[in-house]
C-alpha cells in the first residue's frame, strides 16, 4: 500500500543528479529536496515500530516542507519493485524501515542513484548513498530494567523478543543490566518467539505465557506486531503469586488500548532522526554520519503511567539525570551472545 502525504506547501520538482568522483554517486542539491519515502513491513498503525516510523517521517516532512510517500504493509519479502516504483515517483530519499530491507534498498539506491536509509547496518554507511539509523534504545532500556526490578513482587522479570536483531539485543542487554544494577537478586528470564517472528501475535501470547509461568511478573516485550500477543498474555495470565503481571513495551505508546497492565514503554521518537537526514541531504552531507536517539533531547524516553508510584518515578528520573550527565554509562551491546550471558533462557517451544 503506497500513500502520498503532502507536508505544508511542498511541491514536486525534478530530481537533479550530478556525478561525484568516479563512482557516479548521486548528490541532491538543497533546492531539489522535495520528496522522501518510507517503506514499512507492517501497517503504520501498530503503535510500535511501524507507526513510529510513519508518524516521524510525516512530522519531519511537515517541519522541513517536503512531501512524504508512505509505502506500508509490504511484508518482509522482496521490496525491490516497490523501491523502484518510489524512485520513479520522485522520492529523493528511500527510508527502508526494516532490517530485512538492508540488501534490497542499497541495491536499488545504487541502481537509481537515490540515497537510502537503513537500520541495523552501521558499517554500510557510504557517503552520498547510504546512512544507517540503528537507534540505540539502551539508555531507556536500562531505566526500564531499573523500574522492573523496583516493581517486581516475585523477584523474577522476563524479556520476550520476536527475534534477535541488533536493536533488540541492545535493549535486552541494557534492560538486564538495569535489573541487576537495581537488585542483583532479581532473576531475568528470556525467551525468543522465533528468528523473525515480528508479526506473530499468537506466538507472542504463547511465549509470554510460558515466561510468566516461569515466575516473571514484569515482562519487557520487543515484538512489533507480536507485542499485541504479549499484551494479551499479560492481561489474561496471573503471576505465580496470584497477582497482576505488568508489561513494559518498546518504541510506541499503547496507552490508548491498555486495560491497566501497561507499566511503561521505552519510547522512540524518530522525528529528529529523519529531520537530520533531510538536513544532511540538503547540505550535501548525506552518508557521512549514522543517526541515533537520546535521552537528553527526548527522542528517547520512558513512558510514565499510573501504574508507576510517584516515588518510584522520582527515582527513575534521578537515574535518567545520572545517565544524561555521564555518571552512569550504558555501553551498547548488539550481539545475542551478550544478552545470553546476562539472562536465563526459557525454552518456550
Amino acid at each position: 500500500m503506497i500513500q502520498k502525504w503532502v507536508a505544508g506547501v511542498a511541491s514536486r520538482t525534478t530530481l537533479a543528479l550530478v556525478l561525484a568522483g568516479g563512482l557516479g554517486a548521486a548528490v541532491v542539491h538543497a533546492e531539489d529536496v522535495s520528496t522522501i519515502a518510507i517503506l514499512t513491513p507492517e501497517m503504520g498503525t501498530d503503535m510500535g515500530w511501524n507507526q513510529q516510523g510513519v508518524d516521524a517521517a510525516k512530522a519531519a516532512g511537515e517541519e522541513k516542507g517536503v512531501e512524504v510517500i508512505v509505502a506500508e504493509n509490504l511484508g518482509y519479502g522482496d521490496v525491490r519493485p516497490t523501491l523502484r516504483e518510489l524512485g520513479e515517483d520522485g522520492a529523493q530519499l528511500l527510508i527502508a524501515h526494516a532490517s530485512g530491507y538492508n540488501t534490497a534498498a542499497p541495491e536499488i539506491g545504487e541502481e537509481m542513484g537515490i540515497p537510502v536509509a537503513i537500520v541495523d547496518s552501521p558499517d554500510k554507511m557510504t557517503e552520498g548513498k547510504i546512512s544507517d539509523y540503528t537507534a540505540s534504545g539502551s539508555d531507556g532500556s536500562y531505566l526500564a530494567g531499573r523500574l522492573a526490578a523496583k516493581m517486581t513482587r516475585t523477584g523474577v522479570v522476563g524479556i520476550v523478543v520476536s527475534g534477535e536483531p541488533p536493536s533488540w539485543n541492545n535493549m535486552s542487554a541494557a534492560f538486564a543490566e538495569g535489573v541487576k544494577a537495581e537488585n542483583p537478586d532479581v532473576e531475568v528470564r528470556y525467551a525468543v518467539i522465533g528468528p523473525a517472528a515480528y508479526a506473530d501475535v499468537a506466538g507472542g501470547k504463547r511465549v509470554t505465557e510460558t515466561v510468566i509461568a516461569s515466575g516473571a511478573d514484569v515482562i519487557f516485550g520487543q515484538g512489533n506486531g507480536s507485542s499485541f500477543g504479549m499484551l494479551q498474555a499479560v492481561e489474561t495470565t496471573k503471576a505465580t503469586d496470584g497477582g497482576k503481571v505488568y508489561f513494559i513495551d518498546v518504541i510506541g505508546d499503547k496507552t490508548s488500548i491498555d486495560k491497566g497492565f501497561l507499566l511503561s514503554s521505552v519510547i522512540w521518537d524518530l522525528k529528529p532522526v529523519y529531520g537530520a537526514m533531510i538536513d544532511d541531504l540538503k547540505a550535501g552531507k548525506y552518508g557521512t554520519q549514522n543517526y541515533d536517539i537520546k535521552l537528553s533531547d527526548g527522542s528517547l524516553r520512558l513512558l510514565k503511567t499510573d501504574n508507576i508510584p510517584d516515588d518510584v518515578w522520582a527515582e527513575i528520573e534521578t537515574l535518567k539525570g545520572d545517565i544524561v550527565s555521564g555518571k552512569i554509562v550504558v555501553e551498547p551491546k548488539y550481539d545475542a551472545e551478550s544478552v545470553h550471558a546476562l539472562v536465563k533462557t526459557v525454552d518456550a517451544n
